[in-house]
């Protein structure tokens, strides 16, 4: 795998992650407060969740990776 090929994993492998993280920690905010919409979260906490993501993110690349370059997975034919 090229480092480019490897880059563009990564990118896509964090952005999956970023949609399985988004509902984690939500508190719906109350509807009477002005200026926000009946579903939006009270504190979006997004850097925490940004965190989250790349940690995740990197994990779960890093054994793409692994098995990507061990013999038990090939793409080439024999």
């Amino acid at each position: 795998m090229g480092w480019v090929t490897a880059v563009i994993l990564y990118f896509i492998v964090w952005w999956v992650t970023l949609f399985a993280v988004l509902p984690l920690w939500v508190t719906p905010s109350q509807p009477d407060e002005p200026g926000f919409a009946t579903g939006a979260p009270q504190h979006p906490r997004l850097l925490r969740k940004a965190l989250v993501t790349t940690l995740a993110a990197t994990i779960v690349w890093l054994l793409i990776y692994a098995l990507i370059r061990s013999p038990w997975l090939s793409f080439r034919g024999s």
